[in-house]
């Protein structure tokens, strides 16, 4: 396995590199010339179609168009040490080889826009992308969700927290109100996209009853509340736990004042245009995964497997969030994280 070096600029959506532009230009015209023979679109970019209406891009109709490469590109969700998931993804990307029985290539992203970017131009293939940037990644890109991780009976989510500090005085989400408080990026569903909607509607409206500041990311916004630059700060469940579980705050300087109900975790896709036998093979290295004893066991505790989810309905709320708050998927809207 070889890990992909990019520089961040080539692949921001504002300002994609050449070859990319080019690769996306001809995406592009392809797309206008299939435009007129789609019946149904919905939120779909002019690229893709979905006939069948599971929300979904629709596979290439002309086997010509499948993508079946020798070499095959996967990309985890944006982190904070890319290094350091690239080692506990190792187990994973080994097995996908075995049995794909191509090569693997870790692409180590530097922000959601660029994973998005990326699989839409055809530079990705596999990817992991966040609860929140997963439609934007599904509609502008036709990254197709299939699974999750998850327990062994099924189960699979996490929560909305809110921290601060325990001596920060703030008790409630009342309390919040004149405060500087940290939210991930525009296009987080827990780090912003979720509080906005259910804070508003329990009387707390970000950015009128306390000033919303972008960290950038999760773990950023949760360091910020332990060294004090925040008030406090909506983070992921899960992520906070492996920052904990790593030694990267002490969890005794914190408290939790609002959890929320489960939301869906991060969502493992493959791009729509893939070869109809490379997907099965994809599928099945996912779903026969043994995390047990490995590094990526480890780092995210309290999971087992790989489970399959259906987008259409395990997405659902996240799509209703970004309803309410207004949210278009736009390139326009992802870029402005």
């Amino acid at each position: 396995m070889r890990m992909v070096e990019v520089d961040p600029r080539s692949y921001g959506l504002r300002g994609v590199a050449f070859g990319a532009a080019l690769c996306s230009l001809a995406a592009l015209l392809a797309g206008t010339a299939n435009a007129q023979e789609c019946s149904n679109r919905g939120d779909l970019d002019q690229l893709y179609c979905d006939e069948d209406g599971d929300l979904l891009a629709d596979p290439p109709k002309d086997p010509a168009d499948f993508a079946d490469p020798s070499t095959l590109v996967f990309a985890y969700t944006p982190v904070e040490d890319p290094a350091i998931y690239e080692d506990i993804w190792q187990p994973f990307i080994d097995h996908l080889e075995k049995v794909t029985g191509r090569d693997v290539q870790f692409f180590a992203v530097q922000s959601n826009s660029a994973e998005v970017e990326a699989m839409r131009s055809g530079r990705l293939h596999i990817a992991g992308f966040s609860t929140g940037p997963t439609p934007f990644a599904v509609n502008l890109a036709g990254a197709v969700p299939f699974a999750i991780m998850g327990a062994d009976d099924g189960r699979f989510g996490y929560t909305l927290q809110v921290y601060t500090r325990v001596d920060s005085g703030i008790n409630t989400l009342q309390d919040l109100k004149g405060k500087r408080v940290a939210h991930a990026s525009p296009t987080s569903n827990s780090g912003n996209q979720a509080p906005r909607a259910l804070f508003t509607d329990m009387g707390i409206v970000p950015d009128e009853d306390y000033e919303v500041v972008y960290s950038g990311s999760h773990d950023q916004s949760m360091l910020g509340v332990v060294a004090g630059d925040y008030d406090a700060a909506p983070v992921a469940s899960e992520v906070v736990e492996r920052m904990a579980e790593r030694g990267l705050y002490d969890p005794s300087e914190v408290k939790v004042i609002y959890e929320s109900n489960p939301f869906p975790t991060t969502s493992y896709t493959y791009a729509h245009n893939l070869a109809p036998e490379l997907v099965e093979k994809i599928k099945e290295a996912f779903f026969t995964f043994n995390f047990e004893g490995t590094a990526l066991g480890e780092e995210f505790s309290g999971v087992s497997k790989f489970v399959p989810i259906d987008y259409k309905t395990d997405w659902e709320i996240i799509r209703t969030i970004q309803r309410i708050n207004g949210v278009k998927y736009t390139p326009e809207n992802l870029a402005a994280e």
